[in-house]
């Protein structure tokens, strides 16, 4: 490596670290609160951050700030496949991957064309559909990743965010309530937490507070719908490159380098190969990087331009929440 090389690299450096050094103490500070006061660790860095946006809009930390939001953010993504093997979804059988599947796809379609009809970008409808139907914030973050630049695109991902984290919080008391009210056995009532809360923690919140079974059953369902996320960044590519990027913007790559990541990390801890100790460690990494991301996220917006947004956003995805919920009941009922 040449001196000239290292020397810029010092500076790029110097350049991004400030922004990623207060990003990684707002992502600190809402681990604390997260773990002493049990809210949604991802809503306490995104509203922590969006309290501090005064340092994206112009300084020393802006550059850094930028940086994290979308390069840690990605990171992050790829290490979410360690969360997941073939084998755990092997011992659940054919019907419930098929009833992810099918789950996954309907519910995106629908949120699409209930955005289109609602005067939203299609685009919109595939952000909180995807949210929706797989991992909640994580898949909102993965998918905006995906997605190409767009003067509203961040305000989107950040609305997002916010919608299925409370609406996941919400369904963690309320789904254990419903599941008992339809009289579903332990199996059943896993597939049902699993199937349709939004973030991976609050699946296994719900889950466990029922019995072991329907936590073991309600987690390897939900890490399923984790990985559908692979398939639906490689669309989400595919419709942003046939959309179009904004003039003078990079079209995104069919299939992202960070998509490439989770699939290879996830066939990796497939072979069991990987240490338990290596497993937790990634984890852990890919949940501090997508914490520090969001923080970012967070402070590139302003809370007045999230005020701006009205009611049919709202309503969009508590419509979408709804309907996977119900899909979900019908498929256990006429499926099971």
């Amino acid at each position: 490596m040449s001196t000239t090389t290292i020397a810029a690299l010092g500076t790029r450096s110097r350049t991004l670290m400030p922004g990623i050094i207060v990003s990684a103490m707002v992502a600190a500070s809402a681990t604390f609160l997260s773990e002493h006061y049990g809210a949604p660790v991802l809503l306490l860095a995104l509203l922590l951050g969006m309290s501090i946006n005064f340092l994206a809009v112009d300084g020393v930390c802006k550059p850094g700030i930028e940086f994290t939001a979308r390069e840690v953010l990605r990171i992050g993504v790829a290490l979410l496949g360690l969360r997941i093997t073939f084998a755990q979804i092997a011992e659940l059988g054919w019907h419930p991957v098929l009833m992810v599947v099918l789950l996954v796809s309907v519910t995106i379609l629908v949120s699409i064309v209930a955005a289109r009809a609602m005067g939203f970008n299609q685009l919109f409808g595939l952000l909180t559909g995807g949210a929706t139907a797989i991992c909640g914030a994580s898949a909102a973050l993965a998918l905006a990743a995906a997605l190409p630049s767009h003067p509203q695109k961040e305000k989107a991902t950040l609305f997002t965010v916010i919608g299925v984290s409370a609406l996941s919080t919400l369904a963690m008391i309320l789904y254990p309530m419903l599941a008992r009210a339809f009289d579903l056995d332990p199996l059943q009532a896993g597939i049902f937490l699993g199937g349709t809360i939004h973030d991976v923690a609050q699946v296994v919140g719900a889950g466990y507070s029922m019995s072991q079974e329907t936590g073991d059953s309600a987690t390897v369902v939900k890490l399923m719908r984790v990985a559908m996320l692979l398939p639906v960044i490689v669309c989400a590519a595919m419709v942003a490159r046939a959309s179009g990027a904004e003039p003078g913007a990079k079209r995104p790559p069919l299939l992202p380098w960070f998509a490439v990541g989770f699939l290879l990390l996830a066939a990796l801890n497939s072979t069991g190969w990987v240490p338990s100790l290596v497993q937790n460690a990634g984890n852990e990494l890919s949940r501090w990087c997508l914490v520090i991301a969001i923080a970012a996220l967070g402070m590139k917006t302003q809370l007045k331009e999230l005020a701006t947004v009205g009611i049919k956003p709202i309503l969009l995805m508590v419509g979408e929440t709804a309907f996977l919920a119900a899909l979900v009941l019908a498929m256990l009922h006429w499926g099971g």
